[in-house]
This record gives structure tokens, C-alpha cells and sequence, in this order.
């Protein structure tokens, strides 16, 4: 990321640079390099891009919305030599769709002149929306319940308990019960880790982005009382790049709780990044433990919705929505087997899903 920002690409030569000094193989380096859409990957006979480049998401809402013939008119009004304008995918901004990437400003409800304009202030960078805040959090009841979870209320056996008889589950696909799939790491000898993949690109989905950039404490709190609850000696968030604001938003409130007492500094590790959590996390253990390797096959096997036990750790994969959803789960007023976290057939609130 820090070689995308400061040289707009990636040659080849800072990717050998960068796994030397990773002591990774460079098809390893190649492959992360290439895997995402925001990464420029430029070959020794390639010239690189030019300064500025658009990305015109391309996914289902936004091709129904006409990001093809907005892709169209920008090509033949903009400069090549100047603007590059490329396809991206999922930008998670299905609902203000056609989007575009101006650097890391989005441009959403985007038109030709808008993006033109926006090209000619040299508007790059993203706009910060307006979200509740610890004190604001706090204030209404706010990491009560993870307070009391600590002191004793209840013991994590009881929490994962009624997570389980309240029905949530995983979204990725297989809908493995979350509750279940906590007993499963807690059953290990650890350490244990807890990941937060913050990626999200399924057509039409933008529930993550939509609650992060509002209410970030009812996803940090959810995360802690599970990091809790399987006794997780650190907790990661690999936030994808496409959403800046929320990776600013999640780094100023962890500082915010780091100064509260609530964690320890450097308990929960903010990444840039997300999708191939599995990799990242093996980076990650490597620097806190000599068995990293079953750490990344068992995070692998969780994130297939296949929980597969490991001799050496087992650290939990765990989604963004479900730990909003477990902040509310875990409080006394919850309601056991509550249709807040089922996952059957259409959902109730579909413009929040």
C-alpha cells in the first residue's frame, strides 16, 4: 500500500524489493499484488500509469445504473495521457450507484461531469461522514455489557450459549452457526486470535460499509466481547482499501478507546487490507508465534465454513456483521432465538441489509 501511494504503481522492482525485505518468494508478492484492483502492477517494458486514474466500478448495481456508458463518455473526453480510466469492482456503494474512484474520493450518482469536475479541482481524497463517537456511544449504554462480562455477569460459556440460540450466523455462504464455531476455538489450547475480514463485494451489498461509517462502537464492542469470550490474545481488522473513510474512522475510535482503558494498546490491530485474510494473518502470527502456519490453515478452514480442528491454535474468523450483531445479542434484553439473528429467506430491512 505504501509503495501503491507515495509511487502511483508497483514495478517490478519494488516487488522485489518488497519480498526480499519480507523474506517472502516473489510469487507470493506478485500474487497479493495482483489479486486487488486498487494495485497497479507494472512490468519492466510497461510504462507507468499517469497520475491520476479513474475507476469505474463495475459491478451489478452499477453496470444496471450505466457504468458502462459512463466508462464510455470519460474515455472520450478525458486525456489517456492524463486520466486513465479503468474497471474496478465492488466499491461496497450499491445504493448511490454509479460510483467511480477518484484516488480515494468516490464519486457517487456519478455522471461524466461530475467525475470531470471532480478531475479538475483535483478532488483525491475522501470525505468523512458524520458517525457516533465513543462519548456518543457511552451515552447510550455503550460497552455496558462488555464492563459487565468482564466483571464476572456472565461466563463465556453463557455467552456463547445464547449466541447460538439466537440463531446468527455466518453470511459467507455456508451459515455456520456462530455460537458452535466459538466452541470450536475455545476448545484449543491457543493462543488464540481473533480476524475481522472487512471485505464485502457480493452484488448489492453494502450493509458493513453502511454501519461502520455510523455506528463503528456496535462492531468494536461486538468484537471485543468475542475476543472475549474465546479469550483471543489479539484481535485483527483487515479493512478493505476501497472504504478510507471507515479505516479512518475504526483508527481514531480504537485510539479513542485505547486512551478510555477499555483495551490495551495494540490489542486490536488495524490492517489495510482485507480479502485474502487468511495470508495476511499468517504475517501477522508469524511476529507472535513460531506456529503460525496451523494458525493460517485452521483460519482457512473456519473461513470455508469448515472448522477443523488444529493441534497447535486456532484463532477465530469473524464477521463484521455478526459482531454488531453480537453487542445486541449478548445484552440481558435480548431475546432468545430472536429473528435478529436468523437468516432465513429475504430480510426484514432491506434497504439496511
Amino acid at each position: 500500500h505504501l509503495l501503491q501511494d507515495h509511487f502511483g504503481h508497483l514495478s517490478a522492482r519494488h516487488l522485489r524489493a518488497l519480498a526480499e525485505e519480507m523474506r517472502l518468494s516473489q510469487a507470493e508478492v506478485y500474487e497479493v499484488a495482483t489479486f486487488y484492483a486498487h494495485f497497479d502492477v507494472v512490468r519492466e517494458d510497461e510504462t507507468p500509469p499517469p497520475a491520476l486514474t479513474i475507476r469505474v466500478c463495475d459491478s451489478l448495481a452499477c453496470e444496471l445504473a450505466g457504468a458502462q456508458a459512463l466508462k464510455t463518455a470519460l474515455e472520450g473526453e478525458l486525456s489517456p495521457d492524463e486520466v486513465r480510466v479503468v474497471r474496478a469492482p465492488c466499491m461496497g456503494r450499491c445504493d448511490t450507484a454509479p460510483t467511480c474512484e477518484l484516488g480515494h474520493n468516490h464519486i457517487d450518482h456519478a455522471t461524466p461531469e461530475s467525475v470531470k469536475a471532480a478531475v479538475a479541482a483535483g478532488d483525491t481524497h475522501h470525505r468523512m461522514p458524520d458517525y457516533q463517537r465513543l462519548d456518543a456511544y457511552r451515552t447510550d449504554g455503550g460497552y455496558e455489557q462488555l464492563l459487565a462480562l468482564r466483571g464476572g455477569s456472565m461466563d463465556p460459556e453463557a455467552v456463547q450459549d445464547r449466541v447460538l440460540e439466537s440463531g446468527l450466523r455466518g453470511l459467507g455462504g455456508a451459515g455456520f452457526p456462530s455460537g458452535r464455531k466459538w466452541s470450536f476455538v475455545r476448545a484449543e489450547a491457543g493462543p488464540r486470535y481473533l480476524a475481522v475480514n472487512g471485505d464485502e463485494g457480493e452484488p448489492g451489498t453494502f450493509k458493513d460499509r453502511y454501519y461502520l461509517e455510523r455506528t463503528p462502537h456496535l462492531f468494536l464492542e461486538g468484537m471485543l466481547i468475542a475476543a472475549w469470550a474465546v479469550e483471543a490474545e489479539t484481535a485483527f481488522i483487515y479493512m478493505r482499501d476501497e472504504y478510507p473513510a471507515v479505516l479512518e474512522i475504526l483508527a481514531n475510535e480504537i485510539k479513542a478507546l485505547e486512551d478510555a482503558g477499555l483495551v490495551e494498546p495494540g490489542y486490536i490491530d488495524l490492517r489495510r487490507g482485507a480479502g485474502a485474510t487468511a495470508e495476511a494473518l499468517l504475517t501477522a502470527c508469524a511476529r507472535l508465534t513460531a506456529r503460525a502456519r496451523p494458525a493460517g490453515e485452521i483460519l482457512l478452514a473456519l473461513e470455508a465454513g469448515n472448522p477443523t480442528r488444529s493441534p497447535a491454535t486456532s484463532p477465530l474468523l469473524n464477521g463484521k456483521w455478526k459482531a454488531s450483531a453480537i453487542s445486541r445479542v449478548a445484552r440481558p434484553s435480548a431475546r432468545r432465538g430472536s429473528s435478529r439473528g436468523q437468516q432465513k429467506g429475504c430480510a426484514r430491512r432491506p434497504r439496511a441489509w
